[in-house]
């Protein structure tokens, strides 16, 4: 196929990683060069910085990935940089709304987007951790998952990396249910602890979709991220020198977070290119 005779695709990239080193922008960019040589597509990204540059994207996109970040997503309440990124996702919504733009805007929000966007629809609270969750843990479906497109090809439970100090809790059922959410995924159960497990995919609406995980983190990444001699230090502080050691193993596995990259985000962009196709005049 010609270059020239591949479909063409825009996206934004909207990172909210402050300046801070991660492995998580890398990954994004990674499985969009990869989504578009495996589809012979034309595409094209964009990255907005938001937290630091206060820039949001404009509505000339076809999809958007919002990353994930350090810090909390409850302080920022009131800042410039999250009045701009909510005004964004306002615009979003009114266009997606408006019946004469055929082809909507698809958004996927990542962790601490995941949160902003839970605080933005008013779907849930948004609380600070006992401790920090760090590492790979299986993600339970609920029952709208089984019918969820970005979850094609993943088991129940599925495996996927954790990194919060932060949780997406108590849920507002009726609020979800009149804005036509749906809560997808939930932590893993622990019985041995009195705390709420907490919501770990939501679908927004019907071209919104977040999850509290990290679906992009690659093994590569993640092992090399492990292996620092301040994050091993940190995970055997918190956790114990067998908890890295699970960790590091798990990261091998090619039916945890390996299959979880492979899966969620390119899933996500294929449902983003399955619209309508706008005939010629």
């Amino acid at each position: 196929m010609n270059q020239s005779d591949a479909k063409s695709i825009k996206i934004a990239i909207l990172d909210l990683y402050e300046g801070v080193d991660n492995q998580g922008m890398r990954c994004i960019r990674e499985i969009l060069n990869q989504f578009a040589e495996i589809n012979h597509l034309n595409l094209t990204f964009h990255e907005y910085e938001i937290r630091k540059s206060k820039n949001v994207p404009g509505l000339e996109y076809d999809m958007y990935i919002s990353s994930g970040g350090p810090g909390s997503p409850i302080d920022s309440e009131g800042s410039e940089w999250e009045n701009n990124y909510f005004n964004w996702i306002s615009k979003v919504v009114e266009y997606n709304k408006t019946p004469d733009n055929i082809l909507k805007k698809h958004v996927f929000f990542i962790c601490h987007s995941f949160q902003l966007a839970s605080r933005y629809f008013k779907v849930a609270q948004v609380t600070k951790r006992k401790s920090t969750s760090f590492g790979v843990f299986p993600m339970h479906y609920l029952s709208k998952a089984f019918i969820e497109p970005i979850f094609n090809g993943l088991q129940d439970p599925f495996y996927a990396v954790d990194s919060r100090d932060y949780q997406v809790v108590q849920p507002n059922l009726k609020r979800i249910t009149d804005i036509g959410a749906s809560i997808l995924a939930i932590e893993k159960a622990r019985p041995h602890v009195p705390y709420e497990r907490a919501v770990m995919a939501i679908r927004f609406n019907d071209y919104m979709i977040g999850t509290q995980f990290h679906p992009e983190a690659d093994a590569i990444g993640m092992l090399l991220h492990l292996q620092t001699d301040e994050k091993k230090k940190t995970v055997i502080e918190n956790h114990g020198e067998e908890k890295w050691k699970s960790m590091v193993e798990q990261l091998n596995d090619p039916e945890k977070i390996m299959c979880t990259y492979a899966h969620i985000l390119p899933n996500f962009l294929l449902s983003g290119l399955q619209q309508p196709v706008l005939a010629e005049v």
